[in-house]
Formats: C-alpha cells, sequence, structure tokens
C-alpha cells in the first residue's frame, strides 16, 4: 500500500499523518500505527469488527462496546470505538456521517489541545468506510489509558480506588485550564471527564470526545467557566437522578464557586494576550 496525504487542513498541523486508501474508503492515522490499522482494514473489513473478535475483548464505555485491543504490528494498547450520532436525528441518522465526518477534526484537536498542555486522550487515527449516498461509518482509535474511570463512575461509587473529592478537585483544575485557554465543550458531561493516575500518583482528570469543542481565545476566561461548569453540573444532577450518587445540592454549588475561584487563581497561557475575567 502507497501512502497518500491527508487532505483535511485541520490535519495540517499534525506530524506524520499517513492516510491509506483502502477501497471506497480509507485509514488516516500517525505514523507506524497508520499501516497497522490499514492492514487490519484490509484482512478484517473493519476496525471494529477485528477487535469485538479478539478473544474476551474489554468493553468499555460509549453508546456501543467500546473495544481495548493490542495492534499486532506496533504493540500499542488501543480503544476503538465505531462513531455514532446522538441527540434527537440519533435514530435517523445512525452511524452514517456526511464526508469528511468529524474524525479527521477530533485527530487534529486532540493534538492541538495536548499541545497546549490540556489533558486529553491521544487519537491515533481513524477508519472510514462507504455507507452509501456519498456517507461514510467511522472507526476511531484512541491510546488506551490504564486504569482510568469517568466522572460518572466514581460519583456512582464504582471506582472505589478514586475518591470523590479528590475528583471534583482535579475536574476544577481541568476546568480552569480551559477556561484559561479558551477551550468550551458544549457536551461536558460525567462521561467526558476521565480520570487517571498519573505517574507520580497524582489525579489527573482529562477531557474528551474533543470533535465538538470551541477554541476561542478572545473569549472571557469567565464565559467560558460559566458555560462549561453550567453543562457538566446539569450532567451531574442528570446523573444523579438516574443513579443515585451522592453529590448533593449544595456540594454542587461549592463545586461551582470553587470552580470559579481556581479560574481567578489560575495564570494566563504563554504568549496569550490577557483578558477581562
Amino acid at each position: 500500500m502507497v501512502a497518500r496525504a491527508a487532505h483535511v487542513t485541520e490535519l495540517s498541523l499534525v506530524p506524520n499523518i499517513r492516510t491509506y486508501p483502502i477501497g471506497d474508503g480509507d485509514v488516516t492515522a500517525i505514523g507506524a500505527v497508520a499501516t497497522a490499522l490499514a492492514d487490519i482494514v484490509t484482512r478484517h473489513g473493519s476496525l471494529y469488527q477485528w477487535a469485538s473478535a479478539l478473544p474476551q475483548p474489554r468493553a468499555l464505555r460509549g453508546r456501543a462496546p467500546v473495544y481495548v485491543a493490542q495492534l499486532p504490528a506496533t504493540s500499542d494498547t488501543v480503544v476503538i470505538r465505531h462513531a455514532w450520532h446522538g441527540g434527537l436525528l440519533a435514530p435517523l441518522t445512525g452511524d452514517r456521517f456526511r464526508m469528511p465526518t468529524r474524525a479527521p477534526r477530533e485527530l487534529a484537536r486532540s493534538y492541538a489541545l495536548r499541545v497546549q498542555g490540556i489533558p486529553t486522550s491521544e487519537v491515533l487515527g481513524f477508519a472510514r468506510y462507504s455507507a452509501g449516498f456519498g456517507c461514510r461509518t467511522v472507526d476511531v482509535v484512541s491510546r488506551f489509558i490504564p486504569d482510568a474511570a469517568d466522572l460518572g463512575i466514581v460519583a456512582a461509587g464504582l471506582a472505589p480506588e478514586i475518591d470523590l473529592a479528590a475528583a471534583l478537585d482535579s475536574t476544577i483544575a481541568l476546568l480552569a485550564t480551559l477556561a484559561a485557554h479558551g477551550v468550551i465543550h458544549p457536551d461536558l458531561n460525567v462521561k467526558n471527564v476521565l480520570l487517571r493516575r498519573t505517574p507520580t500518583q497524582s489525579l489527573e482528570a482529562m477531557m474528551i470526545d474533543v470533535d465538538v469543542v470551541q477554541w476561542d481565545h478572545a473569549r472571557s476566561p469567565r464565559a467560558v467557566m460559566q458555560a462549561n461548569v453550567a453543562r457538566l453540573t446539569r450532567s451531574m444532577r442528570k446523573w444523579r437522578s438516574h443513579f443515585g450518587c451522592s453529590v448533593s445540592d449544595e456540594q454542587l454549588a461549592a463545586f461551582e464557586q470553587r470552580a470559579f475561584d481556581a479560574m481567578l487563581a489560575a495564570p494566563a497561557p504563554p504568549d496569550t494576550p490577557a483578558r477581562s475575567r
């Protein structure tokens, strides 16, 4: 197979991107991962089909099972998920996306956010498959983060190794970082905040599912914090009503106030013009 250049503007800043055309679809990924993924698609039809057929695959979060697998050619441990629409039109649109789909944007923004020091998962690549009428279905590949749990799982008491108070502290630190950089996540819910132990064993909150993020350095940190906190606390209340987790209205009010306090205390990122808080 011969790699061709990726023709998506947002991907132009991501180093070492390779794209392989396969039938009516393609595989785009970083470095040697691209070759490994292209080989899997050629042999097995799709990344998701391959991962789901592995012995005792581990199913994780998502609208459908999300699988953990090791790429045979590179030994990278990855998460493979099939992309689905959300919202009111999801029953009609299902897993079909118009080209170029949201996958190139997710890969590019994952890279851009990490370059700016914003904690998020490392999207390694994606595969697109023809679905007729100019549409594609998509599998997205991210690097596996071991021993991690989302905020919803922690709040529900299903990750006893992670203290809820510490998880909320780490989430506040993430929110302050997002506010400093002007990053709004319109779907910042408890499933999109992932908590993991760093090599020093401190707890870090990461933002995931970043294809929808809005990045505006001109927006004030207060406006960014307000948008992100409102979305997340709404999700936490909804999660509480569904699963009965013990996060009271008083705790949520304190969480919101502490988030704004952290925003005021956070230093401005390097090379970012001062903005009104």
